[in-house]
């Protein structure tokens, strides 16, 4: 049984798509994932489940809250050797000064090509730093994400659904699953 790390897009934010975090609980147990336990509000959470194809569990996901509550938000999934990778892979770790709560990491559902990378690179709309991998991103907003216009030069480029989490959520959520005895 492999530990999962859940995360929605999109959810309880500004009064839309609203989903209490025990109604999440619920909607993971009953797809079979185990042990599920969330953390804040924004639609994280972790749980156990023998599902490989985590493509299939994502949409499994999304068509129980669509079923339910009557929106579909996207859901990005990742292992917790996968969110093991990505913390490992920090390019913002070893420079001083970095605010974790500033550093943000975009998780997304498909695979960026070298080209989409090299150009969300290049993007400069103010201070703010990006290195793009396969399948994250990570966006360092100096003077914090909510007054910048990165997020929206971006979407032009991306072209694909993801959602953004903090550092200090990023390294929680993998707390939770070693917390858990998950693997």
């Amino acid at each position: 049984m492999a530990a999962i790390i859940c995360m929605l897009r999109g959810v309880n934010v500004g009064g839309h798509n609203k989903i209490k975090m025990e109604v999440l609980r619920s909607l993971c147990e009953s797809l079979k994932c185990e042990k599920p336990q969330t953390y804040v509000q924004s639609g994280n959470v972790v749980f156990a489940s023998r599902e490989k194809n985590l493509k299939s569990l994502a949409t499994k996901i999304e068509d129980a809250i669509e079923k339910e509550l009557g929106f579909r938000p996207p859901v990005m999934l990742r292992t917790a050797a996968e969110m093991n990778e990505v913390i490992a892979r920090n390019p913002f770790a070893h420079r001083k000064g970095i605010d974790p709560a500033k550093l943000a990491v975009v998780f997304l559902a498909d695979k960026l090509m070298a080209d989409q990378r090299k150009q969300l690179e290049t993007i400069k709309v103010g201070p703010e730093e990006t290195k793009a991998f396969a399948r994250e991103l990570y966006i360092y907003f100096p003077d914090g994400m909510g007054p910048s216009k990165l997020p929206a030069a971006m979407e032009r480029v991306l072209k694909k659904t993801g959602t953004a989490r903090n550092w200090n959520t990023v390294t929680k959520m993998m707390e939770m699953v070693n917390l858990l005895g998950m693997s």
